[in-house]
Parts: C-alpha cells; sequence; structure tokens
C-alpha cells in the first residue's frame, strides 16, 4: 500500500550532501516540502532546483524546510548544484538526498518494490521520481502532486497549496479553487450556521453547503 494523504511520512535516515540524518529529526516542528528528481544534471531539473532556490525568503517566511531527493549520489550532487547556483544565481541551501539505493523513491511510492538502477541508465528509467510531497509539523503527509519529465513544476502553485494547507490546518474551514491569501475561505460543514457565526463572524451562503467567510488571523 502506498503513502496517502494523512499517513505518517517514513521516518528514514538519509544520505545528503550536507550530511546523514533522519526524516523526522531534519523536519522538526517545521512544515517541509520535499521535491523529487530522476537524475542530475538535466535540463528541466535543474530550472525547478533554480526555483526552489530563489524561493529561499519564501520557504522561511512560511516556516518551511525543503529538501530535494534524486537517484544519483553525493559527489553527484554537489557538482550538480554549482550548475543549479550559476544558473538561478542564487545558493542552493537546502540539502539533496542520495537516494542511490532507491529507498526513499520506493518508501514514498514513487518506484515499484522491484525497481533497480540498470547500468547506462537514463532518466526515463526513474521517470516516475518527478514528485512533489508537502508534510505537516506532525510528519503527516499533506499533498502530492506528480509531474511527467516533460512538464516543469509550477512552484507559484507550490506557494499556494503550502498557503492553502497552512490556513486550514487544525482550522474547520477550506479553500475555494484558485484561492489566495487574504480571500474568502469556505466554513467546514461540520459547523453549522449559528456555530459559524460564533467562530468567524459574518457568514455569506452562497449555497446550503456553500459558506464562505474572512478568516481570521
Amino acid at each position: 500500500m502506498g503513502l496517502r494523504i494523512n499517513d505518517t511520512i517514513p521516518n528514514l535516515t538519509v544520505e545528503t550532501d550536507q550530511g546523514s540524518f533522519a526524516l523526522h529529526d531534519w523536519i522538526g516542528d517545521s512544515w517541509a516540502i520535499l521535491f523529487s528528481h530522476p537524475k542530475d544534471f538535466t535540463p528541466v531539473c535543474t530550472t525547478e532546483f533554480g526555483a526552489v532556490a530563489q524561493l529561499a525568503e519564501e520557504w522561511a517566511k512560511r516556516g518551511t524546510k525543503v529538501i530535494g531527493i534524486s537517484v544519483d549520489g553525493v559527489e553527484e550532487h554537489t557538482k550538480w548544484k554549482a550548475d543549479i547556483e550559476s544558473f538561478a544565481g542564487a545558493k542552493a541551501g537546502f540539502p539533496i538526498i542520495a537516494d542511490t539505493d532507491l529507498a526513499v523513491a520506493k518508501a514514498f511510492d514513487m518506484l515499484p518494490a522491484e525497481a533497480y538502477l540498470p547500468d547506462g541508465r537514463t532518466p526515463a528509467d526513474t521517470a516516475t521520481v518527478r514528485s512533489v510531497f508537502i508534510v505537516a509539523p506532525n510528519k503527516k503527509l499533506q499533498l502530492t502532486m506528480t509531474y511527467p519529465m516533460s512538464v516543469g513544476r509550477n512552484f507559484a502553485e507550490v506557494l499556494r497549496a503550502l498557503d492553502g494547507l497552512q490556513a486550514t490546518y487544525g482550522v474547520p474551514i477550506a479553500t475555494p479553487a484558485n484561492w489566495q491569501v487574504g480571500q474568502d475561505v469556505i466554513v467546514a460543514l461540520s459547523l453549522n450556521d449559528d456555530q459559524a457565526r460564533e467562530k468567524f463572524g459574518e457568514i455569506d451562503i452562497k449555497l446550503p453547503y456553500l459558506r464562505t467567510a474572512k478568516r481570521k488571523a
């Protein structure tokens, strides 16, 4: 059975270009985002890791740690980071997991249990290792996104999704389509109208099952 939303992520001990550590210890009390990649020194992945590097201040503002995952080794990661930083014009200060044994890719259900790295492999051999995982401070998986190799990830959407997760975490609200910070939120159906008004103040009843309100800070 694969990893599902609200599952606790595996507490694997991983090797990275910044040392070895257990994932749960590394996350600590923060939010965390894991970005996986099928191979170092590939064009789309270089642009993506560059985007992650450029957003360092945004991750910090949201109390979020980021970590890369690639099925190459530490030496390749160190060399690749020089290319990433040259392309992005920003320091890639986040660690990258060296998942050469595919333990992380398999534990996070990106590859089947029988997968292996063939000699002379290409990115196509690990194409499904192209995912984003957002994890809450309680170490539970909150969101996954998986992309093909031909489509670069939209990090404005990753930030928007992270904002939505943080806004609704432990609060009886949800966010509507295309929601941005500061916009109205949807009141959970677990609250009746009176309870919703008591908690959020004025509510806008658009449909009996669709009520919006201002989110209180």
